[in-house]
């Protein structure tokens, strides 16, 4: 029960800090496409450079209280970030040629990439990335909290 009860603590705080995540991300997009006039690809790209340095911290420190070296451990996120976005849009493609073009299917195919992307990122994250000591511990403490 205790293993339930920290993997639950794990996955709580992922999605705690993927909503921030996005939250910042995109009024980082917003700000600089509609407040700056800055061109919408960059001001794209702005958006998600920030949210995957936010995305880094808070993964290493809030969700899985990493002691590791953070050098080695963000060049690892960045690959998990690349293979994620490569399954993401393998996804897509593949819904998109299953599921059909009306817009609520195009919604399910975008919606089916995204389970993907955030799914990889977070066993690829707990397993690879980060401190599998640390990530351990932050599971325990975790559930001895509750």
């Amino acid at each position: 029960m205790t293993d339930l009860r920290g993997l639950l603590g794990l996955l709580a705080r992922f999605g705690l800090a993927g909503l921030a995540n996005t939250a910042v991300g995109f009024a980082v997009i917003a700000g600089l496409d509609l407040g700056l006039h800055v061109q919408p690809q960059l001001a794209n790209a702005a958006g998600y450079v920030v949210g995957i340095g936010m995305g880094f911290a808070l993964n290493r420190k809030f969700v899985f209280a990493s002691t590791g070296k953070a050098k080695g451990e963000f060049v690892r996120y960045l690959g998990v970030v690349a293979v994620a976005f490569a399954a993401n849009q393998g996804v897509l493609l593949a819904a998109h040629k299953v599921l059909g073009d009306s817009p609520i299917e195009h919604l399910a195919a975008q919606f089916s990439g995204m389970v993907s992307y955030t799914v990889l990122t977070f066993v690829l994250s707990r397993y690879f990335v980060f401190s599998r000591a640390s990530s351990a511990s932050a599971a325990g403490q975790s559930a001895s909290k509750t």
